[in-house]
This record gives C-alpha cells, sequence and structure tokens, in this order.
C-alpha cells in the first residue's frame, strides 16, 4: 500500500474515534443536564409542596400569639413547631423571594388548611385576630416547673425558655431593683428556682401578645399588693421576705386549713427558736425534686442539699429558699404565728393535722393513727 493511501486510512481511523468521543461526551452531558433537571424539578416540588396546607381537611382552629419584636425567622420557626406549617426553612426562604412583608403583633385564629400565602396574608393585614386575653389559674402549692408548664400551654414559650429566663442573673436583678421585697437571696447558685415562692397562685388575665417579663411582672405585682397590706406586720417579724416566704412555702404544704397552718408555723417557730432541726418531711421531697406522691429512699431521706431539714444530713434552720408558691393564708400564717406549746406534728391520710408538745406524744398519736388506719406509710 502507498504512503499516501496508509495516510488517508490513518485519517479515517482518527476521525471515527473523535466522532465516537464526542458522542460520549455528548451523551453525558445529556444525562448532566437530564439530571440536573430532574433535581430543580424535584426540589421545586418539595418547595411548592411545603407552602401547601399541612391538612386540607383539618378544621381546627389553632391560636396562634405573634408577639411584638419577632423577626421573620421566629414566626416560621414557631409556626412549624406549632404544626402549622410544614417547614420553616422554606417558608423563610419565600418570605425572601418575595417584596419585604411586615407581620402585624397580635393573636390569630390559625388552622392546618391555611397555605402558607394564607398565612402570610393574615398577618399582613391582621385578619383573624383575637381581641380577648388569656385566662390562667395558678394554684397554690405548685412548684415553679408547674408555672412554666402552665404558661408554655398559653403562650408561645417554652417551658426551658420560662426557667431560663426566671433564672437568669442580670434579670433577677433588675428585679430586686424593682421590688423592695426582694433581695440577694434570689441570686443564690444553690436555689433550684430562684423565683420560687415569689409568683402569687391567683387567677391572672393577661394579653394574648404578652411578653415573658410582662407575664412575670404581673405575678410579681399580685405578691407585692399581698404583702404590702401586712408590711408593717412583716416588719416586726424582723425576718427577711425571703426566710417568710421560705417558713410559708413549708407551711403550705403541710398544712391545709387556715387553723392548721397558723399552728404549724407556730411549731416552726418554736423549733427554730429552740435550734431543732424543722424535720419537715416537704423539705425532703423538694431538695430530692420528688413529688409527695412518691416514696422516699433513705438515702434520700439523709441526702446533702440546701433545702433538706430532715435525716442525718438535716440543715440546722431554714431552707435556702421557698419549696413552692404559698397561698396567702400560709404568708399570713409565717408572718403571725400561733404562740404554741407544741413542738411537733403530723398529718393523717385525710391531711387532718395532729400537734404534740413531745416526742412521746407524737409517738402515741402516730401509733393510734396506724390503728385507726389513718397513718400514711
Amino acid at each position: 500500500m502507498s504512503k499516501w493511501l496508509k495516510k488517508v486510512v490513518n485519517l479515517m481511523k482518527t476521525e471515527q474515534t473523535t466522532n465516537r468521543i464526542a458522542k460520549r461526551i455528548a451523551i453525558i452531558f445529556v444525562i448532566i443536564f437530564a439530571i440536573f433537571f430532574m433535581c430543580i424539578i424535584g426540589v421545586a416540588g418539595y418547595f411548592f409542596y411545603t407552602l401547601a396546607p399541612v391538612d386540607k381537611n383539618s378544621g381546627e382552629e389553632i391560636t396562634f400569639v405573634l408577639a411584638r419584636g419577632w423577626g421573620t425567622n421566629k414566626v416560621a420557626d414557631e409556626l412549624e413547631r406549632q404544626g402549622l406549617i410544614k417547614n420553616a426553612l422554606t417558608f423563610k426562604i419565600y418570605l425572601k423571594a418575595n417584596s419585604k412583608v411586615n407581620f402585624q403583633a397580635g393573636s390569630y385564629s390559625l388552622s392546618k388548611n391555611m397555605s402558607v400565602d394564607e398565612i402570610i396574608e393574615i398577618f399582613k393585614n391582621g385578619k383573624n385576630t383575637i381581641q380577648d386575653t388569656i385566662s390562667i389559674t395558678f394554684v397554690e402549692g405548685k412548684k415553679i416547673p408547674y408555672y412554666a408548664k402552665k404558661i408554655s400551654e398559653s403562650f408561645p414559650y417554652s417551658e426551658e425558655e420560662v426557667l431560663a429566663k426566671m433564672s437568669n442573673q442580670d434579670y433577677l436583678k433588675k428585679l430586686i431593683k424593682d421590688y423592695w421585697f426582694m433581695d440577694d437571696a434570689v441570686l443564690s447558685p444553690n436555689l433550684y428556682y430562684p423565683l420560687e415562692g415569689y409568683l402569687f397562685p391567683d387567677t391572672y388575665e393577661f394579653e394574648r401578645d404578652a411578653t415573658l417579663e410582662g407575664i412575670i411582672k404581673k405575678m410579681l405585682d399580685q405578691l407585692d399588693s399581698k404583702l404590702t397590706t401586712y408590711k408593717e406586720e412583716i416588719n416586726l417579724t424582723n425576718k427577711s421576705i425571703h426566710n417568710l416566704l421560705t417558713l410559708a412555702s413549708m407551711v403550705e404544704l403541710e398544712a391545709v386549713t387556715p387553723d392548721d397552718r397558723l399552728e404549724t408555723a407556730g411549731v416552726f417557730k418554736n423549733r427554730l427558736n429552740t435550734k431543732m432541726t424543722l424535720g419537715s418531711d416537704v423539705t425532703t421531697y423538694y431538695g430530692v425534686k420528688k413529688e409527695m406522691s412518691e416514696s422516699l429512699y433513705m438515702s434520700e431521706i439523709n441526702a446533702c442539699n440546701a433545702y433538706n431539714t430532715r435525716g442525718t444530713c438535716a440543715i440546722n434552720g431554714l431552707p435556702i429558699g421557698p419549696i413552692c408558691n404559698p397561698s396567702l393564708s400560709s404568708i399570713v400564717a409565717a408572718v403571725n404565728p400561733n404562740e404554741t406549746e407544741n413542738y411537733y406534728f403530723v398529718a393523717d391520710r385525710n391531711n387532718k393535722v395532729y400537734f404534740s408538745k413531745t416526742y412521746a406524744e407524737q409517738n402515741q398519736v402516730i401509733n393510734n393513727l396506724k390503728k385507726q388506719g389513718l397513718w400514711a406509710e
């Protein structure tokens, strides 16, 4: 074969190879484009899916509180938390893609059958707002975690947020400046809940868009009002408000009737004056963070903490702080306890309290209650 013919053959082979490579590259590009296009379709599909109602068939109305000062990120997160939108991130992206939106604070009646567009329109124009207030009853004798739970059930604040706020040192220092009955005792790092005992149990009417500080302030203002009525008597006790509320909280959990509370406070006063340990079960339960309905182990009875007044590790004197939020009758009992000769008391299964002058007398009472089947083991 001539040299010229060989060159022609080689060129033809090279061209065929180049064509094959070009075809393969074209196929790869087509595949990449198809995958990219499918991804775009998938992302777009998911995006628009998350903008649709959570449940088209739902007719349940949900009260959503949009508090003053909330940004769109906070609104989106709360909407997702309450199950009113499918995805907070796409809500935020959708808002940024549109012109600037100003939401109006307030309480809104929303439903899971609303789309993101409908919800945004409601927030922009202040539609579906609920103008009435929220009524919450805080029962006496309950602890701070109960208050946090009650608040979180009616407002867009989690229990963790409420507890964190009530333990914030800067916030507590501000309260000390604002209220005559508060002092540095609430700043102790050994307190489980610094505002324990200071949130007066009552029925309150709150604005639906109330801030967390506003909610707490209303309860502190109520305690202020109650204590101010007895300010003269309080001054005569020569005791700090913190100690009086601590004593009142113990009385609250140890006795039920106003008369029993006055006498119980008198017993505690006698024991404090004679340097006896208070030996109060309710402080032991609080110290180990157990409910009164639960059983205590001996190790818990003897637990060393700043609250326990029982067992081998009992503190001498009052606990470091209140163990619940007491009622007015318990506060009155702490301020004006009975003058009594009793140093002991026990309660039966029906919460009736029996008082005794001596330990021997108390043991006799306990034996009688056991025989009658009234002793609570």
